[in-house]
């Protein structure tokens, strides 16, 4: 269970959210567009971070910069 420890892992790097404007999902409410995020993971297509509500939450790609 590799990601309870992600919260405490060091930042691999940081993005910056560009757009909310998600087709199936809702997402404007746990990223600010031009806010900085501390990526924790990262695979092919999604990015884990810790979003606004202080918790780890995977995210696509196409939402960072």
């Amino acid at each position: 269970m590799i990601h309870t420890n992600w919260a405490t892992k060091p930042t691999i790097k940081t993005v910056t959210c560009t757009q909310t404007d998600a087709k199936k999902f809702l997402v404007s409410n746990v990223l600010t567009v031009g806010k900085t995020y501390e990526v924790k993971n990262e695979t092919e297509e999604f990015i884990f971070v810790i979003d606004n509500t202080g918790k780890i939450g995977g995210y696509y790609k196409e939402y960072f910069q």
